[in-house]
């Protein structure tokens, strides 16, 4: 277990998709012990994106080796299927795509008040922040994806910070207190601008986890250009 590190006053969550599996554990210790905020896990059933990654397996492995929050990104058809398993193997975090989900407060409901967890929803980038309102007080996390999810490394998409903005325009309208979380192609060229428009938490893999520096330079840098953002 790493040594307990204050976390940095901004919200950076490593995502281990783009990590190396073979120096998983060690490269998480390293973010933690940098300032991360949380540890961001991306699962994925093949159906509702077009990949495959990790299970509760991987959240069992690493709960002993880090303190920091696990939160869990369901990018699946099912979410329902998988809840349990994960909160047993020590996932702090639940968050779920409205895409799948009709109506999505029986099983925000579930996660909150049943598991006792923090539930977020996501949506992807085709789909209106406004569909998210009803629910905005419902949820720990609203995640404004900025690539259309299922892997790792791409681009960030330029419309997305319209999009953040209007998200964080709606969490004001409706006095709700969740965070505004983005996900996708953020680095040290988009963090900035993501930030400007109201983000409050930055999921980052290739930017941390490729970084030739090491990712705890990377978390680093990524909380100091947010800094800076905030501050003009």
């Amino acid at each position: 277990m790493s040594e307990v590190v204050p976390r940095l006053p901004v919200k950076i969550a490593p995502s281990i998709l783009s990590a190396d599996f073979a120096r998983l554990g060690e490269q998480v210790q390293q973010v933690e012990a940098a300032g991360a905020d949380r540890i961001h896990v991306d699962v994925m059933d093949g159906h509702f994106v077009p990949n495959l990654s990790m299970g509760a397996v991987v959240v069992r492995s690493l709960r002993p080796v880090t303190r920091l929050p696990l939160e869990v990104h369901l990018m699946v058809e099912e979410p329902g299927r998988f809840l349990e398993g994960f909160v047993q193997a020590g996932a702090d975090t639940l968050i779920v795509h409205l895409e799948v989900l009709p109506d999505p407060r029986p099983l925000l409901e579930h996660i909150r008040r049943g598991l006792g967890k923090r539930g977020g929803l996501a949506i992807n980038p085709d789909m209106p922040v406004e569909r998210l309102r009803p629910f905005l007080r419902d949820i720990d996390v609203a995640l404004c994806m900025t690539v259309f999810p299922g892997f790792g490394g791409q681009s960030y998409i330029p419309a997305s910070t319209a999009r953040i903005a209007e998200l964080r325009r709606l969490i004001g309208m409706e006095n709700a207190e969740c965070e505004l979380e983005v996900d996708g192609g953020i680095d040290a060229r988009t963090i900035s601008e993501a930030a400007r428009a109201g983000a409050d938490v930055f999921v980052a893999g290739t930017a941390i986890f490729a970084d030739p520096e090491g990712p705890a330079t990377a978390v680093r840098r990524l909380a100091r250009l947010v800094e800076q953002a905030r501050q003009r």
